[in-house]
């Protein structure tokens, strides 16, 4: 029997990014706990073969950083459920690179991403959450507060996704709506596996965290459905650091 405050059955959840590696371990999780998942995410082929995992799933192909298609995505939520408790946003970019070399169109396109698109995204569901209120939950990073040489893009999108986080948690406590962070530490994921194939960019990474590993997915897994459930329903403006006590370093 599930504990009643982490139960998150019959829940309609939005999930941006559901095609990463961070989702994956998360949607089997919420799907098998009974969450109504709608799951979104530019990768057209991606979100083909989700549709065959999650079969009644309702799924779009799209941009986090595009109102219009964010819009109707949520609309399409509306017209299917009816309500939209919370969306999760685990989409992102993670360009790593030396702030003099770096190209500006890859650092304007990591901040329309990770902070602009999370914007959007907290917008428009936000505009169908007003009079029942809801859960809005962004995957931020140890980045938003730990200064890594060579992160100059990544690390500035999520700082300020961080204070976006706080600003519209106040904004909005009043309707209810919810609005927190999760901030993980380096995670073995499909966008990290080219800078973690590399054995010394690895070792540092291990090195710099306490707990001495790397973060795997399913750590975030018990946070979120903290926030998503009953026993989250005072928690707004904050970024919960799952990472292994790199932020004490």
């Amino acid at each position: 029997m599930t504990d009643p405050l982490f139960d998150i059955k019959d829940k309609v959840y939005l999930i941006a990014g559901a095609c990463g590696g961070l989702a994956s371990s998360l949607l089997e999780e919420i799907s098998a706990r009974g969450v109504k998942m709608a799951l979104y995410d530019k990768d057209e082929a991606g979100i083909i073969e989700l549709k065959s995992k999650y079969p009644h799933a309702l799924v779009r192909a799209g941009s986090i950083n595009c109102e219009k298609s964010v819009n109707a995505c949520v609309d399409k939520i509306i017209e299917k459920y009816g309500v939209l408790d919370g969306i999760i946003n685990a989409a992102g970019v993670l360009p790593i690179s030396q702030s003099l070399t770096i190209d500006f169109e890859l650092f304007k396109e990591c901040i329309d991403i990770n902070l602009n698109g999370a914007f959007l995204l907290s917008k428009c569901s936000a505009r169908v959450m007003q009079e029942r209120g809801g859960r809005i939950i962004h995957i931020a990073s140890v980045s938003s507060s730990v200064a890594n040489i060579d992160y100059s893009a990544y690390a500035s999108s999520k700082a300020a996704l961080s204070q976006l986080t706080r600003v519209l948690a106040r904004e909005w406590a009043p309707k209810n709506i919810l609005v927190n962070a999760i901030g993980p530490a380096l995670t073995e994921t499909n966008l990290t596996t080219s800078y973690l194939s590399d054995p010394e960019f690895r070792q540092n990474a291990i090195s710099s965290i306490p707990m001495n590993r790397l973060g795997l997915a399913n750590d975030l897994v018990g946070p979120i459905i903290m926030l998503m459930a009953k026993s989250g329903a005072f928690i707004t403006g904050q970024t919960i650091y799952v990472d292994g006590g790199r932020t004490t370093v």
